[in-house]
């Protein structure tokens, strides 16, 4: 059925609400994780994205809908530097400066002993990030009281819906459109050759990158800069802040992995309020297990992502191959009891096979999301930072809550969006 027509995906993703990707698992039981670096290969071999498929993302000039595999190569190329180990590196002295910030904002929950959303908080703080590292401009998501939600909107919202049409669907959402609009407008200015004051000093942007004049006008249109702009923060902001928050989840609810992990902690922080550097974080083995079993299960980006081989089979074989990282993530083979966090399983693996290989939340291959190693260092230096100076008490999360039941571009729940909330239960004092 699902090779004759494209209905029997619709009427699973449209009438049931996202539920094709669980049809096509139970179509295909059986299936080679090990073919997922098949369709997501290397750039020494082409990969077209299927062209009926990009329009879901609403984003048509944006390098993830982009369909030839030599325009993608350019357009990735453009940004890789900017996101280059290196480069993310000199980026340290903002995200350092933000997490403290919302360590703030967190001793603030404790002293009032509210509830804080832990979804709205983490999302704040990387709704920060990225914003200036793409326009070298703050918004202050942390500073407002309620952790301003508006890429977070977008990213729940955005899936398949272009914003002009999200604007007539759902007109409730105005202060989205209204932050859309002040980064076209900003766009617009340095399109203009305005003069603009950014937070960030003379340092380069993603936004001044686009905008060099050594880029050929045609990849540097508005519409470009803007669906670059907008595919970039909606990234950077929803799929970093659940391995944050599924981190939390875990990690405060469980006694002994929470005490392992402070105590090896202890040894680069031996305070409270000590800091530690990315290159020191990644040495600690139990940090580094917690962080890829939350990027494991926090079900980023669970859409199947169709490629087209052009060179390697005749024109009438070019069938669109797909698979989601949702497959190879929960598959009982390479991760038992696949629903459980078990940071334990980076260990025993490594005695016996690479698991490594198979954790895949960025995808792989030449269209692999080209922000990971900012990713990587937002989610050491922030796990390991709230470890080590809180004890957070979960708010009753159920597990069907934060289950994937709903693929809509990024994992859903059952019913409503991914929530998770906590009490600032005590600061740690040694």
């Amino acid at each position: 059925m699902t090779a004759i027509t494209s209905l029997y995906e619709l009427y699973y993703n449209v009438v049931c609400d996202g539920r094709f990707i669980f049809r096509i698992e139970k179509m295909h039981k059986k299936y080679d994780p090990d073919f997922y670096d098949e369709i997501y290969t290397s750039s020494v071999r082409k990969r077209d994205k299927e062209p009926t498929f990009v329009p879901t993302f609403g984003v048509p000039y944006a390098a993830v809908a982009t369909v030839k595999h030599d325009v993608h190569r350019y357009r990735r190329s453009l940004l890789y530097e900017f996101f280059s180990r290196r480069s993310v590196s000199r980026l340290s002295p903002v995200i350092e400066e933000r997490v403290g910030k919302l360590m703030s904002r967190l001793v603030e929950f404790h002293v009032g002993g509210e509830v804080v959303d832990l979804c709205g908080a983490f999302g704040a703080l990387t709704s920060d990030v990225i914003t200036f590292c793409c326009y070298g401009k703050s918004w202050g998501f942390l500073e407002d009281p309620d952790f301003r939600s508006d890429i977070r909107t977008a990213a729940n919202d955005f899936a398949g819906v272009p914003p002009q049409v999200m604007a007539v669907l759902m007109p409730g959402k105005s202060a989205l459109f209204e932050f859309q609009r002040s980064i076209f407008e900003h766009f617009s200015a340095v399109v203009a050759g305005q003069r603009i004051t950014l937070t960030g000093g003379g340092g380069i942007t993603i936004i001044k990158r686009l905008t060099s004049e050594a880029i050929p006008p045609s990849e540097r249109t508005l519409s470009r800069l803007q669906d670059e702009g907008f595919t970039l923060i909606v990234a950077g902001t929803e799929t970093t802040m659940r391995s944050f928050a599924f981190a939390a989840n875990y990690i405060f609810q469980g006694y002994m992995v929470r005490e392992r992990l402070r105590a090896e902690l202890r040894q680069v922080l031996p305070t409270p309020t000590s800091t530690a550097t990315w290159e020191e974080l990644e040495k600690l083995p139990y940090l580094t297990a917690v962080d890829n079993e939350s990027l494991r299960l926090s079900n980023a980006a669970v859409i199947r992502l169709p490629r087209v081989a052009p060179n390697e089979y005749e024109p009438s074989l070019q069938t669109p191959m797909s698979t989601s990282i949702y497959f190879v993530h929960h598959n009982p083979v390479i991760s038992p009891d696949p629903h459980n966090f078990n940071p334990e399983r980076w260990f025993k693996a490594s005695e016996d096979f690479n698991l490594r290989k198979y954790l895949v939340p960025f995808t792989k291959g030449s269209r692999k999301c080209v922000g990971v190693n900012l990713v990587i260092m937002e989610i050491y230096l922030t796990v390991a930072t709230y470890v080590r100076r809180f004890v957070l008490e979960i708010q009753s999360v159920d597990p069907g809550n934060i289950r994937v039941a709903r693929d809509r571009v990024v994992g859903f729940p059952e019913t409503g969006t991914l929530q998770i909330c906590a009490k600032v239960k005590s600061t740690i004092q040694f």
